[in-house]
């Protein structure tokens, strides 16, 4: 909660903040690929009311694959544990929306951002209560530098599943860039709650305590 609170918070004054960081991504960096990319086309949405895809008890799921994150300290174990919860997040339980999502993802690829935008702006529209929607688009606004509106879209993901290890490591992104270093180590913290093996958030955490400890108060 003092994580969702953090978010909105600083959302609001974030475009102020920072410099422009290229084409940057703040998915967890340890993410696989999102899915096999299609040719590139001229193709209208798909109907909202397709065929859904068979439900599965997905969340059972995710709480197993959660525990067993949480308890290996293996880096490469605990990566493989990860990426099978980036294959469950992933699952939308809409065929439309999972292509609309791979067509995002192919349209970032090629820098094609407006295309791109449109794509997650359907998703978000269409499944709001697909939080790998949320954390997509929040990606996108990073690379896009659009860092407030980054910054709402994590907090929504974060609400929606409060254990998405990428997010908190966006969020922690974030809040480093912006000179928040103090926020962006207790994002950093919380990442390891959840994923204690990842790398990048132990390196930051052990950074940014040796920087704010050196830091006048």
């Amino acid at each position: 909660m003092r994580i969702i609170l953090l978010i909105a918070a600083l959302s609001s004054t974030l475009f102020l903040a920072a410099c422009p960081v290229g084409a940057q991504t703040i998915i967890d960096p340890e993410a696989p690929p999102a899915g096999p990319a299609q040719p590139e086309a001229d193709v209208d949405t798909p109907p909202i009311d397709d065929v859904p895809l068979i439900a599965d008890d997905s969340k059972a799921r995710l709480d197993e694959l959660f525990a067993e994150l949480r308890r290996t300290p293996d880096p490469r174990r605990a990566r493989t544990v990860a990426n099978s919860i980036w294959s469950q997040w992933h699952r939308s339980g809409s065929a439309s929306i999972d292509l609309m999502m791979t067509w995002s993802n192919k349209a970032l690829q090629d820098r094609k951002y407006a295309m791109a935008l449109d794509f997650l702006d359907q998703v978000v529209m269409r499944a709001p209560d697909f939080a790998e929607g949320w954390n997509r688009r929040a990606t996108l606004h990073f690379t896009m530098n659009n860092y407030a509106k980054s910054m709402n879209d994590i907090q929504k993901a974060l609400e929606l599943e409060p254990r998405h290890f990428g997010a908190l490591s966006g969020l922690a992104t974030i809040l480093e860039q912006t000179g928040n270093e103090r926020a962006a180590l207790e994002a950093w913290q919380r990442t390891l709650e959840v994923y204690p093996a990842m790398q990048a958030a132990q390196e930051a955490v052990i950074r940014l305590t040796d920087e704010l400890a050196g830091a006048p108060t």
